[in-house]
C-alpha cells in the first residue's frame, strides 16, 4: 500500500510540473507561459516573475545613465492581479530629474483556445509629484485575470551618476529568473554591496577597453558585469525581523570616487574622521550640540543644588522627558533647534534629545550622542559612512564608571531605557575629540514576565485565584501604556482575554509611568469543567501567546528580539479533602541549541497541593536563520502546553 502511494504521489507531482512549462529564459512570451496554471514550488504563489533584466550603463552621447529594464510576470490568481500595477519612482531635485521614455506594455490571456494580446494604450500612464524629489509613473495593465501573462519593459534616463541603480533580485512572489548588467566608465568608483545572503547564479566581470570617448583624446575603459540568480523564493515577512530591506537579496551601489577627465580627483565617500570634522561644524546636530544651556534659568534649585551625579542625571532626564513633548518627526539633519524647542515645548528627535546632551554636560556629566537606524529604517552601512542610512538620535552618559543610553521623547522610558524601536543592534558613538566608533545597542536589563497564581475552590467548584504579575523592560513599557493612558479599559481587555472568568480586586503597585516595572494584583473567579465525578481544571488562566509566531517552513533572515525574553509562571492550587488527583499534566523540558534558551514545564502533586511551574527563556537578542526549527519546535511546544494541559480530579464519594 506504501508503494501505491508513494506511486500514486511521484505521477500527480509529474503530472503538475507537465503543466508548467515556463520560459525563464528569455523576456518572449511562449505557449507554456500562457498554459501553465500553477507553480509547485510555492503554492501559496498569487504571482510569478518569469523572467526579468536589467541593464545600466552610461549613454556615449550625453553621459546620462540609462537603465533599460524588461518584466514578465504570470498572474496566478485573483489575488496576483495587483501585479499588474506598476509604479516607476523617479528621482528629482530643482535642477534637473530623472526620465521615463519607451514604456511598452502587453497582456497575454488563452481565450476558447486563442493567445489574446492587450496592449497598454498611452492614455492610461499617468504621473503622479509624490514629494519634492519623487515623482512617481504609474500604469495598469489591461484585462488583467487569473492565467493572464504580462510583460512591461521601460527606459530610465538620469543625471545623477552619484545613484548608480541597484538591482532588487528578490521581492514578495518568488522569481524564476532576475538578472541585471551593468557598464560603468572607470571614472566612477562605487562601493558595490551584494544584500541578503542569496548566492549567484551568474557573477561574471570583465573590462571593455575605450568603451567610452569625452573628447580631446580623453576615453574611459568600462567594467562590465553580469549577475543573475534563480529560483528565487518570495519575501515573506513574519514577526520578530527588523526592516524588510535589511534581508532582500539585491545589490546597491554607493559612489566612492569620481575621476575627471582632467585629472581631478573627487572622493564622495569619506572617511569616518571626515564625517566627524563635517559633523562638528555642521549647521543642524554640530551647532546644535555645541550650544551652551543656562542650566540656572531652566533647572530647578533643588535639582540645581543635588550632590550626587546619578540622582542629578535622572532629576534632569525627567525634567525632559515632561515638559517636551516629541512632535513624532524623525529630523537629525534638518529643522533641529534647541531654541524653537525651548519655545513651543515640542520638537522632533534631535532637538530634544540634544537639550538632553546639553543639560548633562553642562550639569558637568559626560555625555556623547548616538546616530542610529530604527528597525523599521534598516541597518546603517558600516564599512564606510553614509549618513543618510540614519534617522535617529540619542545620548549616551557616563556616570560612576556606568553608561546608560537616554532617549527623553517617551514619558514611560526609565532612565537608561531607550525605545523599542531604537533596538537595532548598533549605533555610531559620536566623539568630537578622539573620533566616533561603532557601538552595541543591547538592553542590558532583561524583558520579562512573571505570574504568581494561587487558586482554590469554593462550595460551587468554582476556582478562586489570587493573582499577582511582575513585568519588566519592554513587557513593563507596553502594559504602563495601555493601563495608565485607559485604566478601565485595560481591565475589560484583560476580563475579554480570558473566557469566563469574573475579575474583582484589581490594583497597580506602580504608581509611577516611568517605572521599569509593572506589577498588578486581581483577584478572578472561574467555573470548572465537569463531567460526573470528575473535574477538569486547565491551569493556564491566560495565554502568553495565542498562536506559534513562526509558520514558514524554512527562514532565511535572523530572529531578531531585540531583547532577551522570559515568562515565568508559578501555579499553586490548594485541594480540599474533597478531591483526589487523578492525572497532571506531562513533565516538558526542551533546551534551544548552544544553552541559548529553554522551556520547562512541571506539574507535582505535594500533600493537599497541586504546584505547576512553566519557564521560557530566550537568552539571545538574535537569532540566526539556522535557530528557526528549533524556535518554531520550541514555540509549538509552548502553545500545546498551554492548550492541553489539564488537572484531572476525583471527586471523593
Amino acid at each position: 500500500m506504501n508503494k501505491t502511494i508513494l506511486t500514486l504521489f511521484l505521477l500527480t507531482n509529474l503530472f503538475l510540473q507537465s503543466q508548467e512549462n515556463y520560459n525563464a529564459e528569455s523576456y518572449k512570451v511562449s505557449l507554456g507561459d500562457i498554459t501553465s496554471k500553477t507553480y509547485t514550488v510555492d503554492s501559496t504563489a498569487h504571482a510569478l516573475v518569469i523572467f526579468e533584466t536589467g541593464n545600466s550603463y552610461v549613454d556615449p552621447n550625453d553621459f546620462d545613465l540609462r537603465t533599460k529594464i524588461k518584466r514578465k510576470i504570470k498572474i496566478l490568481t485573483k489575488e496576483g492581479s495587483e501585479h499588474a500595477n506598476v509604479v516607476i519612482p523617479l528621482y528629482i531635485t530643482k535642477t534637473n530629474e530623472e526620465k521615463v521614455d519607451d514604456i511598452l506594455a502587453t497582456t497575454y490571456n488563452e481565450i476558447d483556445g486563442k493567445v489574446i494580446k492587450t496592449k497598454l494604450l498611452e492614455k492610461d500612464i499617468f504621473r503622479e509629484n509624490y514629494n519634492e524629489n519623487r515623482t512617481l509613473v504609474k500604469f495598469t495593465l489591461p484585462n488583467i485575470k487569473p492565467g493572464s501573462v504580462i510583460t512591461y519593459s521601460y527606459t530610465i534616463s538620469s543625471p545623477y551618476m552619484f545613484k548608480y541603480h541597484g538591482w532588487d533580485f528578490q521581492d514578495e512572489i518568488p522569481k524564476l529568473y532576475s538578472e541585471y548588467r551593468t557598464s560603468i566608465p572607470g571614472n566612477w568608483v562605487y562601493h558595490i554591496k551584494l544584500v541578503g545572503g542569496k548566492k549567484l547564479a551568474i557573477n561574471d566581470i570583465s573590462i571593455k577597453k575605450h568603451c567610452i570617448d569625452f573628447g580631446r583624446g580623453a576615453s574611459a575603459d568600462c567594467s562590465i558585469s553580469h549577475y543573475a540568480m534563480k529560483n528565487i523564493p518570495a519575501f515573506i515577512e513574519e514577526d520578530y525581523m527588523t526592516a524588510k530591506s535589511n534581508y532582500l537579496a539585491r545589490i546597491e551601489y554607493e559612489l566612492e570616487t569620481f575621476k575627471s577627465p582632467d585629472g581631478r580627483v573627487d572622493h564622495i565617500t569619506k572617511t569616518w574622521k571626515d564625517v566627524d570634522i563635517e559633523l562638528k561644524s555642521e549647521k543642524d546636530i554640530g551647532k546644535q550640540l555645541r550650544k551652551k544651556i543656562e542650566v540656572e534659568e531652566l533647572l530647578p534649585q533643588d535639582l540645581l543644588s543635588e550632590t550626587d551625579t546619578l540622582k542629578k542625571a535622572q532629576g534632569i532626564y525627567k525634567y525632559v522627558q515632561s515638559n517636551f513633548t516629541w512632535n513624532r518627526e524623525y529630523k537629525i539633519f534638518k529643522d533641529v533647534s534647541i531654541k524653537e524647542l525651548l519655545k513651543n515645548k515640542s520638537g522632533n528627535i534631535s532637538s530634544i534629545n540634544i537639550l538632553l546632551h546639553n543639560l548633562l554636560r553642562d550639569s558637568g556629566i559626560q555625555v556623547k550622542p548616538i546616530l542610529l537606524s530604527t528597525r523599521k529604517n534598516g541597518l546603517p552601512t558600516v564599512i564606510y559612512p553614509v549618513l543618510s542610512d540614519f534617522n535617529y538620535l540619542i545620548t549616551q552618559a557616563t556616570i560612576n564608571n556606568k553608561t546608560y543610553t537616554l532617549d527623553a521623547t517617551d514619558k514611560f522610558l526609565y532612565f537608561g531605557q531607550i525605545p523599542f524601536r531604537c533596538l537595532n543592534r548598533f549605533g555610531r558613538l559620536i566623539d568630537f575629540k578622539n573620533g566616533s566608533d561603532w557601538i552595541n545597542i543591547n538592553p542590558t536589563d532583561r524583558t520579562n514576565t512573571m505570574y504568581k497564581a494561587v487558586f482554590s475552590f469554593n462550595k460551587n467548584d468554582e476556582l478562586i485565584g489570587h493573582i499577582e504579575s511582575k513585568r519588566t523592560g519592554y513587557h513593563a513599557l507596553s502594559h504602563k501604556k495601555r493601563y495608565f493612558s485607559d485604566p478601565e479599559d485595560y481591565i475589560n481587555e484583560l476580563e475579554n482575554t480570558i473566557t469566563d472568568i469574573e475579575i474583582s480586586d484589581f490594583s497597580v503597585n506602580t504608581n509611577s509611568i516611568a517605572s521599569p516595572n509593572f506589577g498588578e494584583n486581581y483577584t478572578l473567579t472561574y467555573p470548572s469543567e465537569k463531567a460526573s465525578d470528575l473535574i477538569f481544571i486547565s491551569p493556564f488562566f491566560i495565554k502568553l501567546f495565542n498562536t506559534n509566531p513562526f509558520k514558514l517552513q524554512e527562514r532565511s533572515y535572523p530572529i531578531d528580539f531585540g531583547y532577551k525574553d522570559g515568562y515565568y509562571l508559578n501555579y499553586k492550587l490548594e485541594l480540599n479533602d474533597d478531591y483526589i488527583v487523578s492525572e497532571l499534566p506531562k513533565d516538558i523540558v526542551f533546551h534551544l541549541p548552544h544553552k541559548t534558551g529553554q522551556l520547562s514545564f512541571s506539574a507535582k502533586h505535594f500533600g493537599n497541593n497541586i504546584i505547576l511551574t512553566f519557564m521560557l527563556s530566550f537568552k539571545e537578542t538574535v537569532f540566526e536563520p539556522e535557530f528557526y526549527p528549533y524556535l518554531k519546535e520550541i514555540m509549538q511546544k509552548v502553545i500545546d502546553i498551554q492548550n492541553n494541559s489539564t488537572i484531572l480530579l476525583k471527586r471523593k464519594s
